[in-house]
């Protein structure tokens, strides 16, 4: 008995701390033959309606969104507005910036991230990584976070993201974005 339990905290600790596993295995190339092909600058253009719920590190909800996003680009370049309204009735804005590179790659930077966020398109999948930092209401932590996106046959894009602090999962969001009207 003694054994079996410490096998299952070993594969626990394991799950936590090591990358490799779940969620943050996943790589662009898996999805190369995948499509329709994402492209942000068309996926990520326009007015668009973002529903959503963030998990806590046990899978209780722990908040719930909607949100309105705008994007605009002009070549490489564009930006993606998001104005947050919470179940609790909070609110918050971001204003991502992103510029295209080659073969998918793309930069992201927004006020409350920290450096530059590093992204790719990949087939129907976009995963970008980056740090932020939450509002000071929010205890002003910096989290790394993994967002995959998959673009949808309907044109709609389902969002996954992991929150981690030190290595270990605080939060979990999962969201839809569709265009406006949809």
């Amino acid at each position: 008995m003694k054994l079996l339990l410490v096998a299952i905290i070993a594969v626990l600790l394991l799950a936590i701390l090591r990358p490799g596993i779940g969620f943050r295995s996943q790589r662009p190339q898996h999805y190369e033959d995948t499509g329709p092909a994402f492209d942000i600058r068309t996926h990520l253009n326009g007015e668009m309606i973002s529903e959503g719920i963030i998990y806590d590190p046990m899978g209780k909800v722990v908040s719930r969104f909607v949100a309105t996003m705008s994007g605009e680009w002009d070549g490489d370049t564009g930006t993606l507005a998001e104005q947050f309204s919470y179940a609790g009735g909070g609110s918050q804005d971001r204003k991502w910036f992103l510029t295209m590179g080659e073969n998918g790659a793309f930069t992201a930077t927004a006020d409350d991230i920290i450096g530059t966020g590093i992204g790719q398109q990949t087939g129907a999948t976009v995963q970008l990584h980056y740090r932020i930092r939450l509002p000071e209401s929010a205890g002003g932590h910096v989290l790394d976070v993994t967002d995959w996106m998959y673009l949808m046959d309907n044109g709609s894009i389902m969002n996954r993201s992991e929150m981690r602090k030190f290595g270990i999962k605080v939060a979990e969001l999962i969201a839809t974005i569709r265009p406006k009207g949809n």
